[in-house]
């Protein structure tokens, strides 16, 4: 069987398992490499009194990413180094990613493509996800690199836009702090139309939801209600109905039917 690299560009050590720890969990046990590359060690996120801010929290949450990785598979971890924006994208930090020359980090990151032979690259769609600002400079960073680098596949990862509107929009309604998104609730996701892939991960569960747990900074925050606490918790069931598929646009390939294998441009189908 012919193997392939994947390398995962996320913006925060957490980001890795959310979106995309089932495919990378599931192509990890099929035999192929899986580098993981975050451009920021998450310095500026929300943590426990008890896991400190700044360099602190940053190098926790990188020991935290090495574990995600451990559980996903993964066989290398890259920290691009950048400081992490924060959701406003304010200027305090030394290099935060938001404010980064797009063609710089393109070729750090290009660099590590290059060095991995890649075949996949997996970034964010063109809207960051729910817009947060280290997310869409992921996007133009990584689309940037993959031209660069020469790296065939491009892969978005995201979900269906419409869906995930109306979850907000009910949030919203009940006053509910998750209710909200950076860029607005018209600007998240991708149209369900333009999806490629839907893959199925339900036998990667146990990997990804080892993987999102290994992040336990990211479950606790003083006065918070933290989302990935509360998705952990859920029960297994409703876990798999809510993450047994993972969703992607692929760069340059028309949809015609969703397909399930991420490598199917590889393989010539």
């Amino acid at each position: 069987m012919k193997t392939f690299t994947v390398v995962a560009f996320h913006a925060h050590p957490d980001d890795e398992a959310l979106l995309t720890g089932g495919t990378l969990a599931r192509v990890a046990a099929d035999g192929h490499r899986v580098v993981l590359v975050t451009a920021t060690r998450g310095e500026r996120g929300l943590a426990g009194p008890s896991d400190g801010t700044g360099e602190r929290l940053a190098t926790l949450r990188m020991a935290e990413l090495e574990a995600s990785a451990s559980a996903l598979g993964a066989a290398r971890v890259v920290w691009l180094g950048y400081d992490d924006s924060g959701l406003t994208a304010a200027p305090g930090a030394e290099a935060p990613f938001a404010h980064a020359d797009v063609e710089v980090a393109a070729h750090r990151l290009a660099d590590v493509l290059r060095a991995e032979r890649a075949d996949v690259l997996t970034i964010y769609d063109r809207n960051g996800g729910y817009g947060h600002p280290d997310h869409i400079q992921v996007h133009r960073v990584g689309s940037r690199a993959a031209r660069l680098a020469g790296t065939p596949v491009v892969l978005e990862a995201t979900v269906s836009a419409a869906p995930f509107r109306a979850a907000l929009g009910l949030l919203r309604a009940a006053g509910h702090a998750l209710g909200t998104a950076p860029l607005g609730t018209r600007e998240v996701f991708s149209p369900g139309r333009a999806i490629t892939h839907s893959v199925p991960v339900g036998a990667s569960l146990a990997a990804k939801r080892a993987a999102m747990a290994a992040h336990a900074s990211q479950r606790r925050a003083s006065g918070e209600v933290r989302v990935l606490d509360r998705l952990l918790r859920l029960p297994l069931p409703i876990f798999a109905l809510a993450f047994g598929r993972e969703w992607f646009v692929e760069q340059g390939r028309t949809p015609a039917g969703r397909i399930s294998d991420v490598f199917a441009t590889l393989r010539g189908q």
